[in-house]
């Protein structure tokens, strides 16, 4: 059945079919080749249990959250305040670019928001002082991974609803894997800016703005204080964090920027709408598969074959083994869809192997996330080249080296779990 099912999701989403009724067709399928027709009277139950989770809530706080610092003016203040830290250094734009991801990463956990929010401001400026247009959509899409990999992250709060993990503890663990992923790509930069002889920005005007630029700024950089820190002391809870900085952006955007407006408000309600329900419709579908699949004991054959040749026995070739197996499936299907599927397979091998559920939440995170920049689905490649008015198949072509870096990363992280877990455990999370 397994195979069916595989074979017929692939036909129905290259014929343009929605992705949640690709897999929502695919599930019944998969129960006409059982032939138990009973099984459809739980397909509805199990759509809606897939969307109905308390730890969801937080999904579309977070996303209007990073709507609002658009709207708000507040991003440009975090952009602003990204080159007042690196910008005086050769290829210092390159630098604003990670930076400026890092920062954004702290505010919505979505790589599509900062896609979006860096390529419209950083890709012409890069282009400007003497960038290639590919390598800066490229490092753009890049430094959006960091995203959903340094706290809050919408692929963590997923993952956790799944596996009964800890929000709060999956956040802590994403903080040093996201430096990480956000050094390489500072290290690409350097590596760039000296073979191709970028220019050295005078750093002289932004610097005797620094004052005016801190005070601005200093209300954009109050939103991820708000949220972390409210997260990880364990005052609120992820969906109350979510709440209280949909507030503040409303607030600052209101009384300290003033430039969002009523017009705008009600854009980014529906722009919100729009993507939550997008990512709600593909978990229910998402999850009716993951049911069938249970029911029919796929996992547990799976589980059979890799205790049998061994893989279980090790942490590290578990690991291993299973992002070469996420990879190539991360760029044929939508992330979401994906983490949703292969994490109630993958999530109880690893912890038979003896890995840390942190740990695999961080590793199956940026598998996931890597996704966002490979072709053909890469979303972010989509959103930069567009955004950026640079050929899509520029950004393809040129895309591969920074996908290298981001396995480099992954590797690293794989290969060193403290880096995931030192900050939770000190925290007692």
């Amino acid at each position: 059945m397994g195979q069916i099912m595989l074979i017929s999701f692939f036909i129905l989403m290259f014929l343009g079919l929605p992705l949640y009724l690709s897999l929502l067709s695919t599930a019944l399928i998969g129960i006409a080749s059982l032939g138990d027709w009973s099984l459809i009277r739980v397909l509805a139950q199990q759509f809606y249990g897939g969307m109905d989770v308390f730890s969801l809530m937080a999904i579309p706080f977070f996303i209007l959250t990073g709507i609002l610092m658009n709207r708000a003016g507040l991003t440009d203040r975090l952009m602003d305040f990204s080159r007042l830290l690196v910008g005086s250094v050769r290829g210092g734009l390159g630098y604003v670019n990670v930076v400026a991801g890092i920062i954004l990463a702290v505010v919505n956990g979505s790589a599509a928001a900062d896609a979006s929010a860096l390529g419209s401001i950083l890709i012409p400026a890069m282009v400007k002082d003497g960038f290639s247009p590919s390598y800066a959509a490229g490092l753009t899409a890049s430094s959006s991974l960091i995203g959903p990999i340094i706290p809050p992250s919408i692929f963590m709060i997923i993952y956790a609803s799944m596996t009964n993990t800890s929000i709060g503890g999956l956040f802590a663990a994403g903080i040093l894997p996201g430096f990480v992923l956000g050094g390489a790509f500072m290290a690409m930069n350097y590596v760039y800016s000296k073979k191709h002889h970028m220019p050295v920005l005078d750093a002289k005007t932004v610097r005797a703005q620094a004052g005016e630029i801190v005070r601005k700024s200093a209300s954009a950089l109050l939103a991820p204080v708000i949220i972390i820190g409210g997260i990880i002391t364990g005052v609120v809870t992820p969906t109350e964090s979510g709440a209280l900085a949909c507030a503040y952006c409303l607030f600052a955007g209101l009384f300290f920027t003033r430039e969002l407006t009523m017009r705008a408000l009600g854009e980014s309600l529906y722009e919100t709408v729009r993507l939550t329900s997008s990512i709600f419709l593909i978990m229910g579908a998402a999850t009716v598969i993951g049911w069938l699949l249970k029911w029919d004991q796929v996992p547990q054959r799976f589980a059979i074959f890799l205790t049998q040749s061994g893989v279980v026995k090790s942490p590290l070739v578990l690991m291993l083994v299973l992002s070469a197996i996420i990879f190539p499936i991360g760029m044929f299907m939508e992330e979401v869809s994906t983490l949703t599927l292969l994490t109630p397979i993958f999530f109880p091998l690893a912890v038979k192997a003896g890995v840390d559920p942190l740990h695999f939440g961080i590793v199956m995170t940026l598998n996931v996330t890597i996704a966002l920049i490979t072709p053909p689905m890469g979303a972010c490649n989509y959103i930069v080249a567009a955004v950026g008015k640079v050929k899509l198949s520029d950004v393809f072509i040129h895309i591969w080296p920074f996908i290298g870096v981001s396995m480099l990363a992954l590797l690293v992280i794989i290969l060193f779990p403290p880096l995931s877990t030192f900050i939770p455990r000190l925290l007692g999370l």
